[in-house]
């Protein structure tokens, strides 16, 4: 079934130095861009990391230190991908949860413009999840009757996911192909930053979702207990969620 889209589309997937989104850096990155015309187009880039690839990570995905030895950074090539990106909506695996946040890590790194949270998000993984509870190869036989090869391989993840969403559509008549409605579906939390750290409440209020006031509003925190804004933004906390904080602490200041 065709995607019925309002936006662009982007599937992307990260290959990454590891699993941590404030410390880990990408290696690749492939996306393919639908349009609501059906047009697509792909692109595939090496990333130079500027650290160095743990042999165990390199296991994974493959992509060595030499690999990327003479591949741009992420800072050289971040103004053309959010020129890419611009106005478009965005779909991937576990996206959610690990690589839309290390993709907002590293465009403020890179001190890029580009804001994320005006975008609609499908998590495949969790409509996955939600309906039969396996993992990308298994989603790929079990939607497409196909067996994923090159698996973590950032290209090859990224065209399976788009075909998964596709057949997913086509499966289950409950999803509506429509990118708000799987975005809704595919996101476990509304999420005040990306990396699930500050969500929203029933009321749409923030609270924090970790730690020992998880479930408790981030105003009210913040003037039970002021050291604690000092002690996050000073500790190993994803940018985006300090900026999210820092926004909060400015609007109860100018009350």
């Amino acid at each position: 079934m065709k995607l019925n889209l309002k936006n662009p589309i982007v599937f992307f997937d990260l290959e990454t130095t590891g699993m941590d989104v404030v410390n880990d850096r990408v290696v690749e990155i492939s996306y393919l861009k639908v349009y609501p015309d059906g047009r697509k187009e792909g692109k595939t880039f090496l990333v130079n990391p500027e650290t160095p690839i743990p042999p165990e990570v390199t296991q994974i995905h493959g992509i060595s230190d030499r690999d990327v030895e003479d591949a741009p950074t992420f800072r050289e090539l971040a103004q053309t991908l959010a020129g890419e990106f611009e106005g478009c909506d965005f779909a991937g695996y576990n996206s959610n949860k690990f690589d839309v946040p290390l993709l907002a890590e590293e465009f403020l790194r890179a001190n890029v413009e580009f804001d994320l949270k005006k975008r609609k998000f499908v998590d495949v993984m969790v409509i996955f999840q939600k309906m039969e509870q396996r993992n990308l190869a298994a989603a790929y036989r079990f939607y497409c009757n196909k067996e994923l090869e090159n698996a973590h391989s950032a290209e090859a993840d990224t065209y399976a996911t788009f075909e998964i969403l596709q057949a997913q559509i086509d499966r289950y008549d409950e999803l509506q192909n429509d990118i708000d409605e799987l975005s809704k579906f595919s996101s476990h939390n509304r999420n005040a930053d990306f990396a699930g750290r500050i969500i929203y409440d029933d009321n749409g209020v923030e609270v924090f979702n970790f730690g020992k006031y998880k479930g408790v509003p981030v105003e009210e925190v913040f003037e039970r207990d002021p050291g604690y804004f000092s002690w996050i933004m000073n500790a190993d906390f994803p940018r985006y969620t300090k900026n999210v904080l820092t926004s909060i602490k400015l609007r109860k200041l100018s009350r």
